[in-house]
This record gives structure tokens, C-alpha cells and sequence, in this order.
């Protein structure tokens, strides 16, 4: 019967801290659990507090069409009480130990955290492996019900009624093939969710939410033999679940320019530029990082500067490399100032894509862009939890890399580009002939 009654990242210096020649190391502990559970276990002393990060290798890519948005409705469920959790204590145990706690969906995985004070840790490992062993209670039908509607409701306040929010369902069906597993939103179809049966889910949760599909990190001021010890407690007698089948994907391949644009509710049009684009960690990947900081990374960065500070015709302008497991898409955002047309603002991005394409940065542009890059990097390190601290990256790491501590080498991947690389990365990852262009303009929403 279950009841419930920079510190340590070690910066081993050649020159200054910062510079190049540094290497830079988070030390963890590893076991598997003989259920199949990864574990990592990272000592931080510095503050009295601890995160505790599950992934579970599930995602909206996990899903297949007709059944979509099981991984989302599932990062809903698994807060609403277990076996030994009743409904609505989950939340109200933590939050009386001084916890936070959260969780979030992607197309790769979901994952669940805690950061709570180091000595308060044993309840989270409690509500964690509860929620992982035993959350298809005799109450879950009502469970999974109930949480239909919440996300239902989710829906139609970040998509339906939102400004634009139907633009993330579109992207996603005119990047990838039907059938893709990156070809609908993470939030999935509604009309799936209603069709589903009880079993359906169920039988989805069964299948991916085991011990050998997850990792779990946990760092902060622990020991590690007695955090060890709890943690075999509380997760050995999680039941280890059956292999979880690889994803199929078919080849998602652009092989010219695709073309939309739909009405909605909103008093300004906006112009979305996507391309396909390398995986997460491979080659491309990290120079297309650079490109969207030197296009779109603050106000000195070309297109900002461009439309929004000298021409004025762009309230905003936005690019990202949405990096994910099976392959990426980049994605150019810009929402033009009253009076003024997404052609002229097209044109204008397709010249400095032009610019990148003919001719490298120059390397004050370059050593900027990298600047913020690594400030951006040491910061999620000053921090254990939250989703951008470290026992989140260690668990990203562990997933995309193989290993926890990857944080030398990704740092690296950026500082190893040269701007003949930026140049070549755009030349042959956005090019103008295969894309993706989609227009959101004033009118009754379709």
C-alpha cells in the first residue's frame, strides 16, 4: 500500500570566465531503475532549493491522425490526482510546501517539473511516481472527461479567439505532408478528442507513459546516495510497461512555393515566412540560430531595423529556427503598421535574405550575434528549475544528445560558425523558391 506520511557547474578556466578556451562541465549522477527509469542527479548547493524534471518521450508526433491531441490532454490529466493523490491535491500539497510546479507539450515530448525547498523533496518524488504508476485510477473515465472540456475551452482561447491563432494550425498542414506527425498542432483536433473513446486514451497513456519511455532529473542541494535511495522508494514499484514503438515518418520535402491567405478578426495583416530545416542539433541547425538573431534579434538587427525603424512599415518582426527531433522549420513573422501591404514588407525581408545569401556578416555583426547567444546560455545555468534551468537541459540534453552533460558542445556548435557558413546556411536552407508563405488579413474569421 502506498502512502505519504554557478555553485556546481564546475568552469574549468584557461583564460577569463566567458572567453573561449573554457571548458565548461555539469557534473551528474546516472542510474536506471531495473523498470527501465533513466535517472540524473546533479548536486547544486547554492541556494536550498531543488527542481524535479520529468520527460516523458511522448509528444503530439507520437499521435496519429484521426487520434491527435492525447499528449496535450494528458499533460492536463496528470495534475488532476492519482491512485493515492486525490483529485485537486496534487496542486494544493505543493503549493503548502512552497513549491511551484508546471509542465508543457511539444511534438518530441511533454514534460513536468517541481521546484520546491531541498527539504521538501520526497513529496515530489511521491506525487511524480504516483502520477506515472498509478494515474488510471478508478476515477480517471471522469478524469480524462472533465479535462476534454478544459482543453477544449484551452482551444478556443488560444486558437479560435486568439489574434491570429489559427495561423499555428495552418503552418504546420502546409509545411509537412498529410499524415506527417508534425503535420497538426500540438493541441490536436477537437473533433478527435470527442471521437475518442476512454480506451483509446487510456490505451495512449499505457503506451508511452512508462518508466523506460522517461527520464528524471533532479537537481539542487541534494545528497546524492540519500536522493538516490528515494528515488529507488518511490519509482521501483512503478510497472515497467512494454517498448514503445518507433515513430514512421514519412520525408517532408518543400519542392516549391506554397501559397494562403485566410481572414481573421484582427485589425493588421500578418505575413509568416516558413522553410524546412534541419533537426535539432545537426548540421545547419546552430547557423540558423545566428540568422535569426542577426535578422531579428533586438533593434540593431537587420530586418527590425529595416521595417520597423527606418521604413516603418512593420509593427514587428520575428525569426526563429523552431528546432525539433524529426526535422525543423524556420519561421519569419511580421505584422504590418496600418496602411501598409505584406508585399512591400515581403520584398523587403527577401532583400536581406538576398544580402545573407550573397554576402557574409561582417564580424562585429557576427561576434554580437554570439555575444548574445552565450549570454543567453550562462543564463539558464545560474538557475536550477523552471523550464530554462538546468535540470530541464540536462533532461534535454539526455534526450537529444545521449547525454546529460552536453553543454560544452553545444555551446560550441555556435561558437564554430564562421559567417561563410551563415552565408551558406541561408543559401541553401531558405531558399526563395521553396516556402512557405502565409497571409492573415483583416476580415470575418473563416
Amino acid at each position: 500500500m502506498r502512502s505519504f506520511i554557478i555553485s556546481a557547474v564546475v568552469l574549468a578556466l584557461s583564460g577569463a570566465a566567458g572567453v573561449q578556451g573554457q571548458t565548461l562541465s555539469v557534473p551528474y549522477t546516472q542510474f536506471k531503475l531495473p523498470n527501465g527509469l533513466n535517472v540524473i542527479l546533479h548536486r547544486d548547493t547554492s541556494v536550498p532549493v531543488v527542481s524535479v524534471n520529468v520527460w516523458y518521450h511522448v509528444g503530439s508526433g507520437n499521435e496519429r491522425p484521426g487520434r491527435t491531441g492525447f499528449a496535450h490532454l494528458f499533460e492536463h490529466v496528470m495534475f488532476e490526482g492519482s491512485m493515492h493523490v486525490p483529485e485537486g491535491e496534487f496542486d494544493n500539497w505543493l503549493e503548502a510546501a512552497g513549491a511551484n510546479n508546471n509542465g508543457s507539450t511539444t511534438t518530441d515530448r511533454t514534460n513536468y517539473y517541481e521546484d520546491l525547498p531541498a527539504n521538501a523533496l520526497e513529496l515530489a518524488l511521491f506525487l511524480e511516481s504516483d502520477r506515472m504508476g498509478f494515474l488510471l485510477d478508478d476515477k480517471a473515465p471522469d478524469k480524462i472527461n472533465g479535462q476534454r472540456d478544459v482543453v477544449k475551452n484551452e482551444k478556443r482561447q488560444s486558437v479560435d479567439n486568439q489574434p491570429y491563432g489559427q495561423a499555428f494550425i495552418e503552418l504546420p498542414a502546409m509545411l509537412y505532408p498529410a499524415g506527417h506527425p508534425y503535420s497538426w498542432s500540438t493541441i490536436g483536433s477537437m473533433e478527435d478528442l470527442t471521437a475518442a473513446s476512454f480506451e483509446d486514451v487510456a490505451r495512449f497513456f499505457r503506451t508511452y507513459y512508462v518508466p523506460g519511455n522517461a527520464s528524471l532529473v533532479i537537481a539542487g542541494d541534494i545528497d546524492v546516495a540519500a536522493t538516490r535511495k528515494l528515488v529507488e522508494k518511490w519509482f521501483s514499484d512503478v510497472p515497467a510497461g512494454k517498448p514503445v514503438p518507433p515513430i514512421n515518418a514519412p520525408t517532408a520535402v518543400l519542392d516549391g512555393v506554397k501559397k494562403k491567405t485566410i481572414t481573421d478578426r484582427v485589425q493588421l495583416p500578418r505575413l509568416y515566412l516558413a522553410w524546412l530545416t534541419p533537426a535539432l542539433l545537426k548540421p545547419g541547425d546552430a547557423e540558423l540560430d545566428i540568422v535569426s538573431n542577426l535578422l531579428a534579434g533586438g533593434k540593431n538587427s537587420r530586418l527590425y531595423r529595416r521595417l520597423v525603424y527606418d521604413m516603418q512599415i512593420a509593427q514587428d518582426v520575428n525569426a526563429t529556427q523552431q528546432s525539433a527531433a524529426l526535422d525543423s522549420n524556420y519561421l519569419i513573422i511580421a505584422t504590418a503598421r496600418p496602411g501598409q501591404s505584406l508585399d512591400k514588407i515581403q520584398a523587403v525581408i527577401d532583400e536581406e535574405l538576398d544580402k545573407l545569401r550573397t554576402t557574409p556578416p561582417d564580424a562585429r555583426e557576427m561576434q554580437r550575434a554570439l555575444n548574445q547567444i552565450e549570454a543567453n546560455f550562462f543564463r539558464g545555468m545560474e538557475r536550477v528549475g523552471g523550464f530554462g534551468g538546468k535540470a530541464n537541459q540536462l533532461n534535454s540534453y539526455y534526450k537529444s544528445a545521449g547525454t546529460p552533460d552536453y553543454f560544452q558542445k553545444d555551446l560550441d556548435r555556435y561558437r564554430a560558425v564562421t559567417a561563410n557558413d551563415i552565408k551558406a546556411a541561408v543559401e541553401k536552407y531558405l531558399p526563395k523558391d521553396r516556402r512557405v508563405v502565409l497571409s492573415v488579413v483583416p476580415g470575418e474569421k473563416k
